[in-house]
């Protein structure tokens, strides 16, 4: 199993590259393209619409129609709607190319794939190991996602080569199509011990449908927060607030990727001392507190070391609640589990961008950074709450 992890890393990798960089151009892009705010929003939340879809569809029915054959599927589904994107130039048709290709406006990968990979990487370690899988599964993508932010400065530099303003953000858009398109040809590499065990119909057991109920409602409540915040559009703040370009916000969204890296590193380390839920909650908050206060910074520099600072605790909870739900279910009903909370937070992702487009086109810019920051503070209290005392296998 050790191989079929690696292959899962790099795509995880590949893709994280492809997402971090569209996560920085895409509100740049179309707005070079004279989208509205509101346009823009419409745009990436028809990109997480489809991707929820997606992530429906692997959710019921992934184990039984093959998780390599889904990953492969799922993989040119998006090379090919990222070509579209870069190819056509009117708001119908690149939101269609959006959501036919699960178009993944928020910088971070967490998308139908996402769900299979992450029920398939349980299998490759012991109890004890699992965080530390996750963690590293995580410091990959960050790795990736920052590395890919650095791309998203592609445009400027081809400009300067003496490439057109639109062909070289479509150069860009296309490298997005192909990232994608090297991670299918990787899935054709995993082995038959992906698959899951042949069985009956999945019936969920009593205490893991309540542990899924609850925490998938808070899930949802958190994933709106971030779709008000997604790297598009914060991309797009940077952009129209301080006025500097792609590839000084690309830098930025750099040294934010690699903030997340060591944080997840920071968070395995932390939650063998102080426990999953914890190290979800005491991370999270503070990073919230953060977030609302770039939007009263005098200029750039000030609001990129406070988004840094924000961007070093944020996703402490990600590798934590990963491996805090696949302990907390039967190894049968991970698939179900990792899809079921992946499917809330896409449904939250798809329906924040269009109101933070309109609420920054009509109202300020900052507006969805405090709504945002509010509902992710609301969202820690109450999972603190709800699951201080439930604890998984190893801290049992």
């Amino acid at each position: 199993m050790l191989r079929n992890r690696r292959i899962l890393y790099a795509t995880a990798f590949l893709r994280a590259l492809a997402t971090g960089m569209m996560g920085v151009l895409l509100g740049i892009y179309l707005a070079r393209m004279a989208f509205t705010p509101s346009q823009i929003g419409l745009v990436i939340s028809a990109g997480l619409a489809g991707a929820t879809l997606a992530a429906l569809l692997v959710t019921f029915a992934g184990d039984r129609l093959g998780r390599r054959r889904l990953l492969f599927w799922l993989a040119m589904l998006s090379a090919l709607g990222g070509a579209a994107a870069a190819w056509y130039s009117s708001p119908v048709a690149v939101g269609i190319a959006a959501f036919v290709g699960m178009l993944n406006g928020m910088g971070r990968d967490r998308g139908a794939a996402l769900v299979l990979e992450q029920a398939i990487l349980p299998a490759t370690a012991t109890d004890q190991e699992r965080t530390r899988a996750f963690a590293w599964y995580n410091v990959l993508q960050d790795i990736g996602h920052g590395v890919g932010g650095l791309l998203a400065a592609l445009p400027s530099v081809l400009r300067m080569a003496g490439i057109g303003e639109l062909a070289s953000f479509q150069a860009a858009v296309m490298l997005y199509a192909l990232l994608l398109f090297a991670t299918a040809v990787l899935y054709l590499r995993l082995s038959a011990q992906t698959e899951a065990p042949p069985k009956q119909p999945l019936v969920v057991s009593p205490q893991s449908r309540k542990v899924l109920w609850r925490i998938s409602l808070l899930f949802g409540l958190d994933s709106v927060a971030g779709g008000f915040v997604g790297t598009a559009l914060l991309s797009y703040f940077f952009y129209q607030r301080f006025g500097v370009s792609e590839s000084v916000i690309a830098v930025l969204f750099l040294g934010a990727r690699g903030m997340n890296a060591v944080s997840h590193l920071g968070a395995a380390w932390l939650a063998k001392r102080i426990g999953l839920v914890n190290t979800m909650v005491f991370t999270h908050i503070p990073s919230s507190l953060l977030l609302m206060t770039v939007a009263f910074a005098p200029n750039f520099w000030v609001a990129a070391v406070l988004f840094l600072l924000r961007e070093g605790l944020v996703e402490m909870d990600v590798p934590t609640r990963q491996s805090y739900v696949m302990a907390m279910v039967r190894p049968e009903e991970r698939t179900f589990a990792s899809g079921i909370t992946h499917l809330v937070r896409l449904g939250g992702w798809a329906v924040a961008p269009s109101f933070a487009g309109f609420l920054m086109q009509f109202l300020t810019l900052s507006t969805p950074l405090f709504i945002g920051a509010g509902m992710k503070i609301a969202y820690d209290v109450m999972l603190y709450r709800a699951f201080r005392g439930l604890k998984p296998p190893e801290e049992r």
